[in-house]
């Protein structure tokens, strides 16, 4: 993926770990990390006094930090491509934009749309006619059916199970080892199995 085949990874956590390991296994070359929290690598004012055009990666797992940053950095007219690990699946018929992760042994099937910036994590299950919008997080070893909607910047937790044709509302917080068979609406907390709401 892309041209330039140096990347700077921006983000010093764990999830920027994971998301350099995936980029090297893209074919990429890790050029250097950005932080804004920590003194070890340089932030973003001083990394763009020295680059005006770069590959960048995000390694920044809050759904409203990565959006933030990723609307500045592309303003700004740097590339952020599509990563996604040599494991995963994904069907020819999918679209997976900009700034998006992918991670080891994801299924993404026929006709699903995965927007700008986001988070798909390990051994995830995308079925077909998804639609995942931008900055979602999808944690390890979600399971999606088909025809499921996730609305932006919305975080499902690890292992949870949504059932075909539901749609979750933007803003949102799906608890872990949720079993969601009812839509759940924007700016919601839901957990349990069922998953119901406990705030909105």
């Amino acid at each position: 993926m892309g041209q330039n085949k140096e990347i700077y990874i921006y983000g010093l956590s764990g999830h920027g770990k994971v998301v350099a390991d995936i980029a090297i296994a893209c074919g990429y070359t890790i050029a250097g990390w950005i932080d804004d929290g920590d003194n070890t690598a340089p932030n973003w004012d001083t990394f763009i006094q020295t680059h005006t055009s770069a590959t960048i990666a995000l390694g920044i797992g809050n759904n409203t930090t990565r959006s933030t940053l990723m609307q500045k950095i592309v303003q700004m007219g740097f590339h952020l491509p599509p990563l996604a690990h040599p494991s995963a699946i994904i069907s020819p018929s999918v679209i997976v934009k900009q700034g998006t992760v992918v991670m080891p042994l994801c299924v993404i099937n026929a006709d699903a749309k995965i927007g700008k910036g986001v988070i798909i994590n390990s051994a995830s299950l995308i079925e077909h006619d998804c639609i995942i919008e931008d900055y979602v997080h999808i944690s390890p070893n979600v399971a999606l059916a088909g025809g499921v909607r996730i609305g932006q910047k919305t975080h499902v937790g690890i292992a949870s199970a949504i059932i075909q044709n539901i749609t979750i509302g933007e803003n949102s917080i799906i608890g872990a080892g949720s079993v969601v068979i009812h839509d759940i609406a924007s700016n919601s907390t839901a957990v349990g199995v069922p998953c119901k709401p406990i705030s909105s």
